[in-house]
């Protein structure tokens, strides 16, 4: 019969150290939970707000970084990332940045649209959590092209509509409708007094060379 206290207590015997098979069999199961911890990936949505944004060296590990440089997305109101060889795989991440397109880094100049990114869940792997893609058409048409008429970004070679309000549309230089004058972006400079002496509109551009010298076009 065991012995106690004067309070009651039981008295404490010494501990009985574990046979060598079941520490082997508590250690493997602590391994297996862990590898199913870290296999569970975390929830994932991504929102396209198009309005109406060269490959990478490569691209990063599947999976480690949502839609990161080099990735590639599906088409459609819910976004996912999917192998670039996939059939449903539609466009490509040129580059991933944090914040938003008006604050953050300029996209490259070959962006078709841009891409609002948002990664949620307490299992999220990437540092990039929210913030925007640039992303390019893995086929034509590519909006973003000089001339197109299209894309998030004004560049050297689009053409755009002057409003008396001070502000400019861009449209497809091909576009031969409409009547109002048209100016090409001919050039990006510094400052407006590098613009050349002909030059008939500036136009606000993104990057180290924010103002293009615009000329207006002939024949339309």
């Amino acid at each position: 019969m065991d012995e106690h206290t004067s309070s009651g207590a039981r008295s404490r015997r010494p501990a009985t150290p574990l046979p060598a098979r079941v520490f082997l069999a508590v250690a493997a199961a602590v391994v297996a939970l862990l590898l199913t911890t870290a296999c569970e990936a975390p929830g994932r949505t991504v929102t396209d707000d198009r309005a109406p944004a060269p490959a990478s060296p490569g691209p990063s590990p599947y999976g480690v970084v949502f839609l990161g440089p080099g990735d590639c997305s599906s088409r459609g109101p819910v976004i996912r990332e999917v192998f670039c060889r996939s059939e449903k795989a539609a466009a490509t991440v040129l580059a991933r940045h944090l914040g938003t397109p008006s604050s953050g880094p300029p996209c490259p100049d070959a962006t078709d649209f841009v891409l609002h990114v948002s990664e949620t869940g307490t299992g999220a792997r990437s540092r990039l959590t929210t913030g925007y893609a640039c992303m390019r058409n893995l086929e034509p048409p590519h909006p973003g092209d000089p001339g197109q008429g299209g894309g998030p970004l004004t560049v050297v070679g689009d053409c755009v509509t002057a409003s008396r309000a001070g502000e400019v549309t861009e449209t497809a230089c091909a576009d031969a409708g409409g009547r109002a004058p048209r100016y090409r972006v001919e050039s990006a400079v510094e400052r407006r007094d590098r613009c050349p002496d002909d030059t008939d509109l500036f136009v606000s551009l993104r990057g180290e060379k924010p103002v293009g010298c615009a000329r207006r076009t002939t024949g339309w």
